[in-house]
């Protein structure tokens, strides 16, 4: 079952820009895994925020890849950027109209 993962990251003041470079270097090995989608995204209204969106074969896929040497080297990356405010949600997707 598809699997979505969104989510919101708090930047340091003056740091998006950094993290939102280090979320969208390419990465063959997500793909490999099993993401079908990874977009990250602002809002000039919140400008020490990035939000993310991930989908996702499963969850089981999701969970996989946090195992990755490629994404725990980035997390180790991204915590110094981060503020520690964090929001999102998750779901297993049940349907679409884009889809049959």
């Amino acid at each position: 079952m598809t699997f979505v993962n969104v989510g919101t990251l708090g930047a340091l003041p003056g740091r998006r820009d950094e993290l939102i470079a280090l979320l969208t270097r390419p990465s063959s090995g997500l793909g490999d895994i099993g993401c079908l989608a990874y977009e990250v995204g602002i809002d000039d209204s919140q400008p020490d925020t990035v939000f993310v969106m991930e989908l996702w074969e499963s969850a089981e896929a999701h969970r996989a890849s946090l195992a990755l040497p490629e994404v725990q080297a980035q997390i180790g990356e991204a915590r110094p950027l981060l503020s520690g405010e964090f929001g999102g949600f998750r779901f297993d997707v049940v349907g679409s109209p884009l889809s049959p």
